[in-house]
Formats: structure tokens, sequence, C-alpha cells
């Protein structure tokens, strides 16, 4: 039975002060002066996971912490409140489900002690291609099986960390979608080693925020047979198997964004003296922060139920859809909040607020767009027709 603590215990505030300890030692300045020059967190990844939280997710026995989706949200929510982005690490805890639930023994005695270490690093996740974007089933990246290999050809796009990553989980169409009877069959999943592949090109792309994004192009690349994990054709389960993980962090990184932007405005408007007082008694100043503030506590409430019912092992797609729905909207009106209060400073490099307004206007568009969530919601939990 699923249980929603209000609070947290102490086992997860004492989780939460390590994360800020570390988060102190990496100001603004820091990520501001990174989101310049386009570069990657690497001081700071790399702390985390020699603290062992980007190993949060993965069992005691392989050496990681054990813990569950609930810890492993904090610990993102905990970044972005203090002002970091954990989009640099967070790919490692969502994907980690793929191989917990669906890679055989030997491949979990083989990656999981090395990447709970830091050993090796698997932040890349190569799912989304040019001509597909979110309809996954008609993807075109093909695996083609040949003896003791698999032969890997075409694109993806949008595919982050790859340049600061060992492995990466690459989903490719192993049956023609004209010989399988649902276009969900027929796509299989991989854990490639690409830190000597050959065959692949990797493209950076400059983005509107820091994100080490690439282009990605396979031409012939060849890898063992063994990278497949589980059975061939089934990867499109395998992967959804994990959206909801994927959901529920992506959802507290927004609830941490939003936290970020309300204490700012709030500090801010508190300081900022105009016409004789602070501009926060101005209620065309408090009331957008009041709203904004409103709206991330309500989200943090799904984020909460969503990560309580994953975490007990039971249904949850609706809730971590709709937990990742309203928390992107919390952080982007709380982002608005705290421009315009603001005012030009809010525009101004050193006062950061323009930098987490870009970062967290993407969680609007990924991992799932907002009018998917409202579709999903409106077919599965509501019983409307489909709409796509």
């Amino acid at each position: 039975m699923a249980v929603i603590n209000l609070t947290l215990t102490d086992e997860q505030r004492a989780l939460r002060d390590g994360v800020a300890e570390i988060c102190k030692r990496y100001p603004g300045e820091y990520w501001r002066a990174l989101d310049a020059k386009r570069e990657y967190p690497e001081a700071f990844v790399d702390d985390l996971t020699k603290a062992g939280y980007l190993a949060a997710l993965i069992p005691e026995e392989y050496g990681g912490a054990g813990l569950g989706i609930t810890e492993g949200g904090l610990i993102l929510e905990t970044v972005h409140a203090a002002g970091g982005n954990a989009a640099a690490c967070h790919a490692q805890m969502y994907i980690m489900g793929t191989l917990l639930r669906h890679g055989s023994a030997a491949q979990k005695r083989a990656y999981l002690p090395k990447i709970a270490s830091g050993e090796l690093r698997l932040q890349a996740f190569g799912v989304t291609e040019p001509n597909a974007g979110s309809d996954t089933t008609k993807l075109q990246t093909t695996a083609v099986r040949r003896g003791d290999h698999y032969v890997v050809n075409g694109q993806k796009i949008f595919i982050s960390r790859v340049l600061q990553s060992d492995l990466m989980l690459l989903l490719a169409r192993t049956t023609p979608v004209d010989k399988v009877r649902r276009k969900t069959e027929g796509l299989s999943v991989f854990l490639v080693d690409i830190r000597h592949a050959k065959g692949l090109e990797v493209r950076p792309l400059r983005m509107m925020m820091n994100h080490s994004t690439n282009a990605l192009f396979f031409d012939d690349m060849e890898i063992p047979a063994e990278a497949l994990i589980g059975e061939e054709g089934k990867g499109f389960t395998y992967i959804l198997d994990g959206m909801n993980a994927e959901r529920i962090l992506v959802a507290s990184e927004s609830i941490g964004d939003g936290r970020w932007f309300v204490d700012k405005a709030v500090a801010y408007s508190g300081q900022r003296v105009l016409f004789g007082k602070p501009i926060g008694a101005n209620q065309g100043v408090q009331f957008p922060i009041a709203r904004a503030h409103m709206a991330v506590e309500a989200a943090a409430l799904m984020r909460n139920k969503s990560a309580a019912l994953f975490d007990a092992d039971e249904p949850c797609g609706a809730e971590a859809n709709i937990a990742k729905y309203l928390a992107a909207e919390a952080a982007w009106e709380a982002g608005n909040a705290c421009i315009d209060c603001h005012g030009g400073y809010g525009y101004a490099e050193e006062y950061d607020v323009e930098r987490k307004f870009r970062e967290c206007r993407l969680y609007k568009t990924a991992p799932v767009n907002q009018n998917l969530v409202l579709a999903y919601v409106g077919e599965h939990v509501l019983g409307m027709p489909r709409s796509y």
C-alpha cells in the first residue's frame, strides 16, 4: 500500500542537507560561467558521484544506496532549488530502471558497480529522431543482427551528454515496422559502450540552454549481441516502463526550479524599495508570486503521490504524467513572476534569473510535450476518444 508522507523523514532531511552542502560549493557564478561557454559541469557531477547521490537508485548489492524514486526526486529537487541544473546527470537515475528491471544478471554485475562508483557514466539516452519526434514507434534507426553482433544505421537528434558518457541506452528497430503486428513491436534496446564505438558521429548542437545536446549519426556501427537488454523486439515496453520514473524525476527538478524562483522573488521584492516602500507590498508584485508558490506546492503534492505509488510498485502512469505537467507549468509561472518582480534586472545574467528561466522552459517540451500529457489524460484517465 502506497503511503504519502507529508513531511520528510530524518533520513530524507539528511539526504537533502547533504546535497545542499555540495550545492553551496557551486554558486551562481559557477553555473553562469559554464552556461556562457556551454561547458559540462564536470566538477559538480564528480562531487555528486563521489558522494553516492547518483547511485541512489542502484541496489546496495551493486554498490548503490538502494533508495526509492522519492529520494531520487528529492536529490534533483534540491539541486534545482539551490540554483543548479541536475539535467547534467539526471538521466543516470531514470535510465537505470531499464537495466535494473530488464537487464541480465551478467549485465548488472558488469555495469552497475562501476556506474555506482563513478568508473563508468551512463548519461546518454538515444531515442528521439529527426523524423519521428514524439512518435517513438516511427523511429528509423535500425539494428540488424549479423552473427555475434548488431549493425546500427540511422540518426538521432537532441541526445544529451553523449560526449560526457561512457555508456548509452539506445532504442533501435530490429524488425521492420511492416513485418510486425503492432507498431510498438520490433524495437529493441541496447546498452552501448560508446567510448570506442566506430561508425558513430556526434555533432554538438548549440541550444537555448546549456544541455550538452547532440545529433548522432550511425554508419554501420557494430555492437556486440550481448549489448541487447532483455528480449529482442520488446524494447518499446522496456522504455515505457522507465518513463514514469523519468516524469517523476523531471517533475522534481521543475519543483526545485519553482521554489528557487519564488525564493528569489520574495527576497528581491522585500529589498527593492520604490516610491517609499518595498515593491513586495504592491499586490501587482505580491499576488503573482503567491500564485506561483501555491502552484508549486500543489505540483509537489502530486509528485509525492506519484513517487509513493512508484515506490510501492503500484500503477502510477496518470499521476506521473500529471505531476510532470503541473510541475512544468508551475515552474514557468514562477519564472515569469520572478522576472516581472526583478524588472530589467531579471534579464541581467548576474542575477541568474534569465538562465534558470531558459532552463525551466525545456520541461514544457521534454521529456514529453504538455499536449501529449493532456492527450494521455483525456484518453487513458477520462476515457475520451483517442486524439492521435
